[in-house]
């Protein structure tokens, strides 16, 4: 991995009016504010142990969960124990490991061992699978410490958990990854993986003002996670520098042989990198972007034209006129789908679901048939060919993560984005916490590549950083 300078995200700290402001006053434990990549380093050299780290984050859980509530579920003594296991390990035998010590948040969708899985939901409140998901077990092999588990939407869908946005705890943190990117912004952990099924990583990170990063579909393994759309349920990261997502990907992501179409691009130099040219950047002035805000958009805008100074060839573009469609048929996928797969809970114990999962899952049954679904699965297979030809001219494409910055309300009407569009034809895309909006609060700026892209979306986002901060 290249290095590069970690972008700081603001610390967030409780005032007097219980609202969470940016300031660089006194906080839990100041070891906290150490990305991952900076305490490994540190750990490596022996100037910092894993359980120093891990008490720092346990502090500032201990200090802001209270009203954040970012964990559905955590366990400060096993936290510790784990982390003196890793400084053990490390004096007597030093292995080389990616992830040292380092504290994860895991998306209470994700099986775990040693917690419960929840998924936001009352009927599995108290489930225990007793495995680890493949990326919980990729990240404990390479010394990562779950931290615990971080709060979902009910079966990870619309019905908000008790997360509140840690800039201001009467506004929206987002969708379903909500405790996780709750998590990462106010350095209760480093890193936190989260999934997304339409917005929900990318979303959260633009409303939290964390980086938020939805690979490429299929590259972080799925196995013993939750599962509402089988073709749209993607795995993500959140983190506070380009440094530790990175790491965090190596650490998850799938390699070799078995995956011979995204090893052989991964490994394409042509295909990952720029050179010899300016970077092509497709502005998109795409299907919802009149739900998006002035101020928003103005500063948008204002990145643009720095990336445009630097050097970088900006050109304005709208995607095809098949794309107007894509909300729509992702919303009838959706439906189906759940319906098929909480057939079980649904004949059980309708009433624990809430209105609005409800709603949807009755209207998948009724309304919704197989022969659609097949029809709509068809047409989204249709639409990632097309996003993938109509990329091939550009480096990446820009938008605004989100219409605006966190709505009011824990369960604030979202406004219409084009996140759903980028995951339903499997694309790379990341929200970049360096816009704002009208109350000077996080906007991201979302960055796609085309599929497999993803080591070109990185070096793409660090020279965004560097332009834009």
């Amino acid at each position: 991995m290249s290095p590069a300078p970690s972008p700081k995200a603001d610390l967030m700290q409780l005032s007097d009016d219980s609202r969470l402001a940016p300031s660089s006053t006194a906080r839990a434990n100041s070891l906290a504010d150490l990305t991952a990549t900076e305490f490994i380093k540190l750990f490596r050299s022996g100037q910092v142990n894993a359980i120093d780290y891990a008490r720092a984050c346990a502090d500032r859980i201990e200090q802001f969960d209270g009203q954040i509530k970012a964990f559905h579920r955590w366990d400060r003594g096993l936290f510790e124990a784990r982390a003196t296991r890793i400084d053990s390990d490390w004096r007597k035998r030093r292995r080389e490991l990616w992830m040292p010590g380092v504290p994860v948040g895991i998306k209470d969708v994700f099986n775990t061992y040693d917690f419960p899985t929840g998924m936001g939901s009352e009927i599995l409140n108290d489930y225990t699978p007793g495995n680890d998901a493949r990326v919980v077990s990729n990240i404990r092999l390479e010394g990562g410490i779950v931290a615990g588990k971080t709060v979902t939407a009910e079966f990870a869908v619309h019905h908000p958990g008790p997360t509140v946005n840690p800039h201001d705890p009467r506004r929206s943190p987002g969708t379903s990854s909500s405790g996780s990117a709750a998590a990462v912004a106010c350095r209760m952990v480093p890193l936190a993986i989260g999934t997304q099924t339409a917005g929900s990583v990318i979303r959260p990170a633009s409303y939290c003002g964390t980086i938020g990063w939805k690979p490429s579909f299929g590259l972080l393994p799925r196995t013993a996670m939750l599962k509402t759309t089988d073709t749209l349920d993607s795995v993500g990261l959140f983190a506070r520098s380009l440094d530790d997502i990175e790491l965090l990907f190596e650490v998850c992501r799938v390699r070799g042989h078995n995956y011979p179409v995204s090893d052989t691009i991964l490994t394409d130099v042509s295909r990952q990198t720029v050179s010899g040219r300016p970077l092509r950047i497709a502005l998109l002035n795409g299907p919802k972007r009149g739900y998006e805000s002035a101020a928003a958009r103005e500063a948008f805008d204002g990145v643009a034209l720095k990336l445009s100074t630097s050097g970088a060839e900006i050109v304005p573009y709208s995607l095809p006129a098949v794309f107007e469609q894509a909300h729509e048929i992702h919303e009838r996928m959706y439906r189906r789908s759940l319906a098929y797969y909480f057939k079980v809970e649904w004949a059980q114990c309708p009433e624990m679901f809430s209105k609005v999962l409800a709603d949807m899952i009755r209207d998948g049954i009724e309304n919704i048939s197989p022969a659609d679904y097949a029809r709509n699965i068809r047409i989204q297979s249709e639409l990632a060919h097309t996003f993938d030809r109509e990329m091939t001219p550009f480096d990446a494409l820009i938008c605004l993560a989100t219409a605006d910055e966190a709505p009011m309300g824990l369960d604030g009407r979202d406004l219409p984005d084009h996140c759903l569009i980028f995951t339903m034809v499997g694309a790379s895309t990341m929200s970049l916490p360096i816009l704002r909006g009208k109350e000077g609060l996080p906007v991201g700026l979302q960055v796609v590549t085309r599929k497999y892209e993803d080591y070109k979306l990185l070096t793409i986002a660090r020279r965004f950083l560097e332009v834009a901060t």
